[in-house]
């Protein structure tokens, strides 16, 4: 990709990510930009110039009224993508554009799903505050993240990852993964003594814990040319996720930030699948 195309990718998801914010606020719907989308807010005004994707996290209960009035909108533009390892349990879901094609190099060989550039739906979950509880919940979730990435061609990076594929396969990752799940989802009726985490991803352990104070009423942030719903706290968010965030990163890993193998802003992804 090249600058303007990387642009080009851009204005097509913040398309998405208005008709995501209009039914939102409409319905009373929380959500908080999180990641590099939060991460480009603060230091670029908008998107972080060499990345192709957007990031919200919604609470279970949150993503839920989200997804029922989705369904409801007589919509033929957008399509609501849920990806699960389990059949009781949400990992992530996408907002996909049709008339678009954003084909990912591990989802390539998916002829079956769908491949229109998105928004990603990520879900933020309430945990314990007991530290002992926090390391139980941050493992479980390193596990699914592991099962699901095994689903997806991942090519492992060491000899320790090659290692834990190769162990999945002697396991029973369908009844692990749905007691994992269980105890991931287990506090979302917490009411006061609670934290927020987030460990279906890269972060360690300390990046992924938040006090609630961090996600209670959601403050707008600037974003391009529009307002979106941000952390309460949006700097002491990037700083626990980031350190110092407004320090630029290599060449090397603005480069690894790409993660589209075929893009087209105006043909349907079928076109290429076929």
């Amino acid at each position: 990709m090249n600058q303007q195309s990387i642009k080009d990718v851009q204005n097509k998801i913040l398309e998405i990510m208005v008709f995501i914010d209009k039914i939102c606020r409409e319905h009373q719907i929380v959500y908080y930009i999180m990641g590099g989308t939060a991460l480009g807010a603060a230091r670029h005004g908008g998107f972080i110039p060499w990345d192709d994707d957007l990031d919200i996290f919604m609470t279970p209960d949150n993503y839920e009224k989200f997804k029922n009035v989705f369904n409801t909108i007589n919509n033929d533009q957008f399509v609501l993508q849920e990806w699960s390892i389990t059949e009781n349990f949400l990992e992530y879901a996408k907002v996909r554009m049709n008339g678009t094609t954003f084909i990912e190099e591990v989802f390539k060989d998916r002829k079956e799903m769908h491949h229109g550039i998105y928004v990603d739906i990520m879900i933020l979950h309430k945990c314990p505050t007991s530290r002992f509880m926090q390391k139980i919940i941050y493992y479980e979730s390193k596990f699914v993240t592991l099962v699901a990435l095994s689903q997806r061609n991942w090519k492992p990076k060491t000899g320790l990852q090659k290692v834990a594929l190769k162990m999945l396969k002697i396991l029973p990752n369908s009844i692990l993964s749905n007691l994992c799940y269980k105890r991931i989802y287990k506090y979302e009726d917490l009411k006061r003594e609670y934290a927020y985490c987030y460990w279906i991803t890269k972060a360690k352990f300390h990046q992924g814990i938040f006090d609630k104070e961090m996600f209670r009423e959601p403050v707008d942030v600037t974003f391009e040319d529009i307002l979106l719903m941000g952390p309460t706290d949006i700097k002491k968010y990037l700083e626990l996720r980031y350190g110092d965030y407004m320090k630029l990163p290599s060449e090397e890993s603005r480069k690894a930030a790409v993660h589209a193998e075929v893009f087209d802003i105006s043909k349907d992804y079928r076109e290429y699948i076929l």
